[in-house]
């Protein structure tokens, strides 16, 4: 046998393995569980909604899928109010710790977005529904406002817009219900907090104070409540 031969091990056979999942398997978890580990790790997400299986089985072995990631650095976030589960990188001042998980800030056009998504599920919210949806159009309508001169035409503005619903699309902050019609999920709270959300609303004010309407917000970062005779702002 050669040096190199002895850097790999032989494959076992499945019919000489029966309990394995595949020709070598040397892992311990239930294949369900195996998949929620994998989902957590792929996705920024997993929401209880969209994957009420997946969710269960979380829940059903969360120190076990806890257990995994921790081996890996990286710690388990579950937030079953809002039914959402992610992940942090533990981070140690006094302990050397590889990075796993990088950190993908959102673009300009996304976080100008998410102002708007935001706002609208904090006052939907907090007028008692239960739920927030918008329309492409009106997501176009207020955006476009909050941009610059200098970031170009009307059309190239509007592709960042797409493009920026298409990232949050894809991290379950909205979810299309119908062409051009989309529902904010509660993973609009986590990726942006009040306090943040404040502080956006303060800055694009002072870029736009014309445009921007500050009123919705209330002094805690809160969306305000319309009173009766007010109608809701858009």
């Amino acid at each position: 046998m050669t040096e190199t031969d002895d850097a790999f091990l032989a494959p076992v056979a499945m019919e000489e393995d029966p309990d394995r999942l595949f020709a070598g398997d040397r892992g311990v978890l239930d294949p369900a569980v195996r998949r929620v580990l994998v989902r957590l790790l792929q996705r920024r997400f997993l929401l209880a909604a969209s994957s009420p299986a997946d969710w269960a089985v979380l829940l059903e072995h969360q120190p076990t899928v806890e257990s995994r990631l921790h081996d890996l650095f990286v710690q388990l976030v579950i937030d079953h109010e809002r039914g959402v589960a992610y992940k942090r990188q533990i981070r140690s001042d006094e302990l050397e710790v590889p990075i796993l998980l990088k950190d993908e800030a959102y673009s300009r056009a996304e976080t100008l977005v998410l102002v708007h998504l935001r706002t609208v599920f904090q006052r939907e919210s907090t007028s008692g529904e239960s739920s927030a949806r918008v329309d492409v159009e009106e997501i176009e309508q207020t955006v476009l406002s909050y941009f610059a001169e200098a970031d170009g035409t009307t059309a190239r503005r509007q592709r960042a817009i797409r493009s920026a619903l298409a990232r949050l699309r894809q991290d379950g902050v909205i979810e299309e219900e119908s062409e051009g019609r989309y529902r904010i999920t509660s993973v609009v709270e986590i990726v942006l907090s009040s306090e943040r959300l404040r502080e956006l609303v303060e800055w694009l004010s002072e870029q736009r104070p014309e445009e921007i309407d500050t009123e919705d917000i209330d002094a805690d970062g809160d969306a305000a409540a319309p009173t009766e005779d007010e109608e809701p702002a858009s």
